[in-house]
């Protein structure tokens, strides 16, 4: 099972502070065991609300583009971890041994399954099974070289 790891963003993260070097030691070690344990699959910062844009959809209309920042920072992501684990109960093991991503103040993680094939069940078609494997085939290769 995979599990997306989300780092919620707070003040510091938006105003672009950069963590103090003490975290960045305890973050290390910290992935440097999900590493040991073949849990960690992707682990990314990133830039504040401010550095980004979002696309709103709406159904027979162009999206609409709007700059950031973007209010309720609490709301915002600043980081992930990707993790392969054989439970949810793993997850939440990990995740308890996770130092404060907050680094001085308050944090928050929030853990959400990530789809796998077959939890799509029979809307999935065979044809879109092979698509897909073929697109994951293909971005592992990219990744690879």
């Amino acid at each position: 099972m995979r599990v997306l790891v989300m780092v919620k963003a707070n003040e510091q993260s938006e105003a672009a502070q950069l963590p103090s070097t003490e975290m960045l030691e305890k973050m290390g070690r910290f992935n440097e065991e999900l590493v040991k344990a073949g849990v960690l699959l992707a682990a990314e910062g990133l830039q504040p609300s401010s550095r980004g844009t979002r696309f709103y959809f709406t159904p027979n209309a162009k999206p609409r583009m709007v700059d950031g920042p973007f209010a309720e920072s609490k709301e915002l992501v600043a980081g992930f971890w990707l993790w392969q684990v054989k439970s949810w109960d793993e997850a939440l093991e990990w995740a308890r041994r996770c130092p404060n991503p907050g680094d001085t103040g308050e944090a928050q993680i929030e853990l959400r399954r990530v789809f796998e094939a077959d939890d799509f069940g029979e809307n999935l078609t065979p044809e879109l099974r092979k698509q897909e494997e073929r697109q994951r085939a293909e971005t592992a290769a990219r990744r690879d070289k």
